[in-house]
């Protein structure tokens, strides 16, 4: 290999792989690792590192020679300020820092000093000040990032204080065109759409050109999670921002709307003045209950499907009073619908799709239903009219059985489907199993009817399915035992994502089996991501599988409620230090702690 020369082995080899597998072949002999550290990981512009949580030493390791970085992505479950603000630097035009548990408020200053380029930041911070030191922070960040356009920034946690937006529009840049603000409360969003819409119609007024308009804001997204979502508040929206084409928002009430403080059918009328609005999320929850919006019904639906014909996705949680004509009409008149999703919804039934056939909602790509619990197969035969379809969620869906597979192993363009909750058995994953679906993203949680035997004969029998799939849930499925991960270790499959929570009968044996699998052959995927959360017949001795060479490519391993977790000080401790890379999960998060990582003890991970 020393032999080659220079330009093949840079350009031709090192210079077509990805960050993964140039560590790996950093260890193989001096000339890919000369290669590696001196031509490949300099010239690197995109790094993104979203599925694994590096610490410190890990971070600098891979980040110590990438000094082109434009685009970063990190999971910073791991990391403390000062180990990121080293890789701050004003070369960086966009930043995205995920799951960020430990770092303080103070990073946004430090983005703002070292990054006065930025055009794009996603920042996910834990609640962990007074909303003063957030507030102040976020303004010195904002004062120095003169070419940001695209601003997301969430705080998550158990009583966030929401008034830490209180002042942003004050310091907002005019470049803003995307907003994604979590959480804020409804007051706040008044001021900050006031002052935007205020900017913005006052140039309009002078009749000043875009291109020579500096001075005016020029929002086309936005996304606020609010403490409630009223009709003032979509009026103001839709009278000050005119342009707007993403809308998405979101409440939790801690208590149920006043009758004339609350969203209704005139709200959803009134996002008619938006000509250009192609997408719409209306999201309503609560922490303590399901909250819904009770004071919409059909008659909203339809004005809203009137008014918004140029809609393309659209996103409806907690309309608990619209039934299936109401749905039906944003079917029928959004002509270039391509994204609908319903969720908790008490009256969405088969007949909303009744009539989809020469519709053009059959180019619909992504449909998602979840916890629906009037939806059949009937409907899932109406959807798979829809060639075009990629994802189909039905999450919840409990109505769903095995007489609609046929129907689904028809759609040569699926790539994503959930059935958990459903209805199916053994009989029906074999005719899922003979149809040519490039699935790689595949849920079959809570089937309780599906037992080792459907999941061996879907995913070992040869079809195309078993090649492509590489996510894969089989959690809270009683049928599910050591036969089934035993088959799945055995066969070539490249699965990344694996949950079997709450499975039972899986032992030690499942793990040692996933243990030695190898990569399958010339596709370099490894387990990436592993559930064993409450599998209650594992014992503390699969921690020996934890250990180098096993697992080479695992980040992620959820333990929650196992005889693993219980030798924390000992072996997890040893298995820490060996691999720094991989976070062990205590806290029973989903897969990744995407959505629990703000809860974590500091030993959890």
């Amino acid at each position: 290999m020393e032999r080659l020369p220079s330009t093949v082995l840079n350009e031709e080899i090192v210079g077509r792989l990805d960050l993964e597998t140039l560590c790996s072949i950093a260890c193989l002999n001096r000339a890919f690792r000369f290669s590696v550290d001196f031509q490949a990981l300099p010239s690197i512009s995109s790094l993104h590192l979203s599925t694994m949580s590096p610490d410190e030493q890990t971070l600098h390791h891979i980040l110590g020679r990438c000094n082109s970085i434009r685009s970063l992505t990190l999971n910073c479950l791991r990391l403390r300020d000062h180990s990121l603000c080293h890789f701050l630097t004003p070369s960086i035009q966009e930043l995205n820092l995920w799951c960020c548990s430990l770092l303080s408020y103070q990073i946004l200053a430090s983005i703002g000093h070292n990054c006065p380029n930025l055009r794009m930041l996603m920042l996910e911070l834990a609640d962990k000040d007074s909303p003063d030191v957030f507030t102040r922070n976020l303004a010195v960040m904002l004062n120095r990032c003169f070419y940001l356009e695209s601003l997301s920034l969430k705080i998550r946690g158990t009583e966030v204080d929401a008034s830490s937006f209180q002042s942003i529009e004050f310091y907002l840049p005019k470049t803003i065109k995307t907003l994604k603000l979590q959480p804020m409360l409804e007051r706040d969003a008044f001021r900050l759409i006031s002052r935007v819409g205020r900017n913005f119609l006052e140039a309009e007024n002078l009749s000043v050109p875009t291109s020579l308009n500096g001075s005016s804001f020029r929002l086309q997204s936005l996304s606020l999670v609010l403490d409630l979502i009223t009709d003032e508040l979509l009026v103001t929206i839709t009278n000050s921002l005119p342009f707007l084409v993403e809308l998405d928002l979101g409440d939790r009430p801690n208590k149920e709307p006043l009758p004339d403080h609350d969203l209704t059918n005139t709200g959803l009328q009134s996002l008619g003045s938006c000509r250009c609005l192609t997408g719409l999320s209306l999201v309503r929850g609560s922490l303590k209950h399901q909250g819904t919006f009770k004071r919409i019904n059909d008659m909203g639906m339809f004005l809203l499907s009137e008014g918004c014909k140029a809609l393309e996705s659209v996103r409806f949680c907690g309309f608990s009073k619209v039934s299936d004509a109401g749905f039906a009409s944003v079917l029928h008149s959004c002509l270039k619908l391509r994204k609908f999703e319903v969720r908790n919804s008490l009256f969405l039934s088969d007949l909303a799709f009744h009539d989809l056939t020469g519709l053009v909602s059959c180019a619909l790509v992504e449909v998602r239903l979840l916890s629906c619990r009037l939806i059949t197969s009937e409907t899932v035969k109406k959807l798979a009219l829809c060639r075009s379809l990629e994802i189909l969620d039905l999450g919840g869906c409990k109505s769903v059985a095995d007489s609609c597979l046929r129907s689904i192993s028809c759609l040569h363009k699926l790539t994503a489907l959930n059935l958990s909750g459903a209805d199916i058995t053994d009989s029906g994953l074999s005719v899922l199993g003979q149809g040519n679906l490039p699935i790689t993203n595949l849920c079959l949680r809570g089937c309780k009817r599906v037992t080792d035997k459907g999941v061996t004969r879907l995913l070992c029998d040869g079809g195309t399915i078993g090649q492509k799939l590489t996510a894969l849930d089989l959690g809270y499925m009683p049928g599910i035992s050591d036969e089934t991960i035993l088959a799945v270790a055995a066969a070539d499959i490249g699965i990344i994502d694996l949950c079997i929570r709450s499975c039972y009968y899986v032992t030690d044996s499942s793990v040692e089996a996933l243990a030695r699998k190898r990569s399958v052959q010339g596709m370099n995927k490894q387990l990436r991501r592993l559930d064993l959360c409450n599998c209650i017949s594992l014992s503390a001795e699969s921690l020996r599988w934890l250990k180098k060479p096993s697992f080479q490519g695992l980040h992620w391993l959820g333990i929650c409620n196992t005889r693993l977790a219980s030798h924390v000080d000992s072996i997890i401790t040893e298995i820490h230090l060996e691999r720094p890379w991989l976070t062990l999960c205590l806290d029973g998060c989903e897969m990744g702690c995407h959505d629990g990582w703000q809860f974590h003890r500091p030993e959890g991970h």
